[in-house]
């Protein structure tokens, strides 16, 4: 895939250690190991490798975790890489 990388400090993803009960599930289905445990608590040790799938979100047992799904750089690698491949095209506007 041309122009493959991650935008820098854009992701969603929040953490609220409040509420983590540290069970580690976000580090299970983490595809890019975003997160560590810390006493006994997750941390984001790798915040610029989320790609927001939302995998950690979906799978948090008492929601101490945000990212908003779909918006970031996931969603705009995809996008390019449906393009090269030409499943869909980008309308032209018509003047008409």
């Amino acid at each position: 895939m041309k122009n493959f990388s991650y935008l820098r400090n854009v992701s969603t993803l929040a953490l609220d250690t409040e509420k983590c009960v540290g069970c580690g599930r976000c580090l299970e289905v983490c595809p890019h190991q975003v997160f560590s445990l810390a006493g006994r608590k997750a941390r984001i040790i790798n915040f610029n490798a989320c790609m927001e799938c939302g995998a950690c979100a979906r799978n948090c047992p008492v929601h101490a975790l945000f990212v908003d799904a779909g918006v970031g750089c996931a969603t705009g690698l995809i996008n390019e890489w449906l393009l090269e491949q030409k499943f869909y095209r980008v309308r032209k506007q018509c003047c008409g």
